[in-house]
């Protein structure tokens, strides 16, 4: 919880204080709190475990916690408050709802998303409390219950905002047009505008241009006024402000020169109502455009949301009923017809089929289930009809968490974004300050008629900025990037993971369980001359049957694998630290080292150690097998490489990163691994304390380091890593401490992240230097610098067509990254 240095303002709050079990620690929670500076009154109440404070001024949020947990009692961290927040435009709007909330008493973090439209509040204020801040700055806000988030479709408000934008857009298209035609078809073809004036008259035209402006600007357009005017009011104008500023600019000038030409000087009546009307046309295109753009953003949180299936038929004694998801309870059973979602977690616990869980983990091969395995709601039943037990229902299930997941990480703010924060603070102030000193330049060494020039090119200034761009640069970069990323089966749990995956130098693997299987399996069996396959497996798997080694467990995998059962054996002998013996089918079987082979009589011949020494030397585990007392065959077990392990390792080489192994197995074992996928550097040996030590020594070595694990015992070494990278298949604690999540357990799953990371940082810079560049390149243009040059001057309304295009042009450009796919 970001408490350091967050202060709070004169007010009362309240705080959650958990430990309190009489009078006595009632008493001492107040005291500890009241000798808090700034706090002059503190009254705990033991029954509903809050304190209410009394403060005269700004006290450090750090300094409240650190006073109750000093006093021997605890402060729990608050769940987050979202609220979805209306009116935003543009990143000075970010930057005014963040500073009022982030004045409320209680808050120790605020942050507002312009592409999501939510801000997220970290600390004790009163939810309600914060909504009405946010309403209060001009931007309606509403608390997003956090129980229902889940369910909400992302996407349906944009869809209705697009709609209505579109109903405006197609008024104000239609009132613009007659006076566009009239007033530049004049310009333009000297005939209509000699007709016109033999017609109906220039006053008239006029006046009737006008009118229809006037409902321009009155209806489509009332929404820059509704909420720019308050803004510069309040001095703190946004993007609305520059707009309402602008057209009312040339729509003043425009009536006066209609109705009071005789208050301009001479040779400056001239109307201008076509610049107000077109630029609120294209401007609300533009808005239109970007609204549906935003909507596309969010596709793959409403793709996952879709995932869902609405019911579910749960079984009640001999019948089975219809019932929605959302009253599932754990432990109902659920009837699963082929072709249908699973609605929930569980467990098989009748029938088997085929799953596709392409859509969790992006995995494309069907998954076999049977009585027992797990099945994780979201995914496709294929084949068999199957009857599940519900584990996890709601809010706890995988997808439900999925969801959560990638929303937290769209909703987080980049490093890259402080830079953006610091220039948007201060651009539209700047830009409307730019925009006074154009009209005073133009107006006393412009040429004549200089109030229209000056008019003119001041207009352009405030109408041609856009920190729309800027604002929205970085947050629908993330949100595109980390949408596509859930559907490739890669959680970013951290927005900012992103930025610091792209920057890795070196990514160290965990071996078992990562780049190996994590469980033992035969890899080798060798008869000797003249012996069944199949025969000495059947004999070999019968005596290791009766042994709880994972070597024995792994024998006895593959002669089940091969369909061969297991025969009865009799005299069993665990032989510690040699092997195993017992008798099958009146035969006598013995499995064991070499040393065991020895002492029976039956060691191997010379073609047979050569072999096992080079098993051993691959890092596999050698056994010998003796029938009757003769060398029979050889046996090596060993923890698989992942198919997918030796591409992903190649494919980070071929990206210009350092590969590394932190193992706590044998040398021989990780360096036999480490060769055959070609890894650069090897930490063998090592215990979980030992990872953390070679993180760090591997970090100052190479630079920033990513490290992929996926058991209890690399949650440190996650946690220490400059990004932590969790298999989905790993432990919960493995999760937790990590940055990403593959769900697949697929180690290919690690270069598309990082390549998902550098796509989508590009992509942000490809934005913010559009935003930048087109600001810095395209207002001193508007101001008038090309004039004295050139002669060329920027029409208001092509700088509305500019300014609109540029966010549109952000977005579409964000919106590439949905087509990312990673190298195979």
């Amino acid at each position: 919880m970001p408490m350091d240095g967050a202060a709070v303002p004169d007010s009362r709050i309240s705080i959650p204080v958990t430990g309190m079990s009489c009078a006595s620690c009632v008493g001492r929670v107040e005291r500890a709190l009241a000798a808090v500076p700034g706090v002059t009154r503190a009254a705990a109440n033991l029954a509903t475990e809050r304190v209410a404070l009394q403060l005269d001024g700004p006290v450090d949020m750090a300094a409240l916690v650190g006073a109750v947990r000093a006093a021997g009692y605890d402060v729990p961290e608050p769940a987050p408050v979202d609220l979805a927040i209306e009116g935003m435009s543009c990143a000075s709007c970010v930057g005014r709802v963040e500073r009022a909330l982030a004045a409320v008493p209680g808050v120790t973090d605020a942050s507002v998303n312009l592409a999501t439209e939510r801000a997220t509040v970290a600390g004790f204020a009163d939810p309600l409390a914060l909504a009405a801040v946010a309403t209060a700055a001009g931007y309606p806000a509403r608390v997003i219950d956090r129980a229902d988030a889940d369910a909400a479709e992302p996407g349906t408000g944009r869809e209705a905002e697009a709609a209505e934008l579109a109903r405006e857009v197609r008024l104000a298209a239609a009132l613009t047009a007659p006076v566009f035609v009239v007033e530049m078809g004049g310009h333009l073809v000297p005939a209509l505008h000699h007709w016109i004036a033999a017609t109906i008259g220039t006053q008239a035209s006029w006046i009737l241009q006008f009118l229809l402006v006037t409902a321009v600007l009155a209806f489509p357009g009332r929404r820059f006024y509704r909420l720019g005017l308050p803004a510069l009011r309040k001095g703190a104008p946004d993007m609305n402000s520059l707009v309402a500023v602008g057209t009312l600019a040339a729509w003043g000038y425009s009536t006066v020169a209609t109705f009071a030409p005789a208050l301009l000087p001479a040779g400056t009546v001239a109307v201008y109502f076509e610049a107000a009307a077109v630029i609120v046309t294209l401007i609300l295109v533009g808005r239109m455009l970007e609204a549906r753009a935003k909507g596309r953003s969010s596709q793959a949180i409403r793709r996952l949301i879709g995932l869902q299936p609405k019911t579910a038929r749960v079984r009640q004694g001999d019948a089975t009923v219809d019932r929605p998801v959302a009253e599932l309870r754990s432990g109902d059973l659920i009837e699963i017809r082929p072709g249908e979602r699973i609605p929930a977690d569980g467990a098989v616990a009748e029938g088997a089929s085929w799953v596709d869980e392409s859509m969790i983990t992006g995995e494309p091969v069907p998954v076999e289930k049977a009585a027992g395995a797990t099945v994780t709601g979201g995914t496709v039943n294929q084949t068999g009809a199957l009857t599940i037990r519900a584990t996890a229902v709601g809010r706890e299930t995988v997808l439900a968490q999925i969801i959560r997941m990638v929303e937290q990480a769209q909703a987080s703010k980049l490093p890259i974004q402080a830079l953006v924060d610091r220039v948007t603070m201060v651009f539209v102030p700047a830009v409307m300050g730019l925009a006074g000193l154009t009209f005073l330049a133009w107006l006393v060494f412009g040429p004549e008629p200089a109030l229209t020039f000056a008019l003119v090119n001041a207009v352009a200034v405030l109408i041609i900025a856009c920190p729309c761009a800027m604002g929205l640069a970085t947050p629908v970069s993330i949100m595109v990037g980390t949408g596509r990323a859930a559907e490739l089966g890669v959680l970013f749990r951290k927005g900012e993971a992103l930025q610091r995956l792209r920057d890795a130098r070196i990514v160290a693997f965990d071996k078992t369980g990562t780049l190996t299987e994590g469980r033992p399996a035969l890899t080798d069996l060798v008869p000797a001359a003249g012996l069944d396959r199949a025969a000495l497996l059947a004999a070999v798997a019968a005596v290791e049957a009766k042994s709880e080694h994972p070597v024995a467990r792994a024998i006895v995998a593959a002669a089940e694998a091969e369909g061969l059962t297991p025969a009865p054996v009799a005299g069993f002998a665990a032989l510690a630290g040699r092997g195993v013996q017992g008798e099958v089918a009146g035969q006598d079987v013995t499995v064991g080292s070499a040393r065991l082979m020895a002492e029976i009589g039956a060691a191997p011949d010379a073609g047979a150690e050569a072999q096992a020494a080079r098993l051993a030397a691959e890092g596999r585990t050698v056994l010998f097998a003796a029938l009757d007392g003769r060398f029979a065959g050889l046996l090596a077990v060993a923890d698989p490489v992942k198919e997918s392990s030796a591409a992903a390792v190649a494919r980070l080489h071929a990206m210009g990163l350092k590969v590394a192994m932190v193992t706590g197995d044998s040398r021989a074992t990780a360096e036999a691994v480490a060769a055959r996928l070609a890894i650069d550097a090897v930490v063998a040996e090592v215990l979980p304390a030992g990872k953390v030590d070679a993180v760090r020594a591997l970090r100052a070595e190479h630079g920033a380091l990513a490290f992929v694990g996926d058991g209890i015992n690399d949650a440190p070494a996650l946690a220490e890593a400059d990004i932590g990278i969790a298999m989905g298949n790993g432990t919960d604690v493995a999760i937790e401490a990590a940055d990403v999540v593959l769900m697949s357990g697929n180690t290919a799953g690690v270069p598309a992240a990082l390549a998902l990371s550098r796509a989508t940082i590009r992509n942000i810079r490809e934005n913010l230097f559009w935003a930048f560049a087109y600001n810095a390149a395209l207002i001193p243009v508007a101001a008038g610098v090309l004039w004295p040059g050139f002669g060329v001057l920027l029409s208001p309304m092509l700088a509305a067509g500019a300014m609109a295009l540029s966010s549109v042009f952000v977005v579409g450009n964000a919106l590439r990254l949905r087509r990312f796919a990673p190298a195979p």
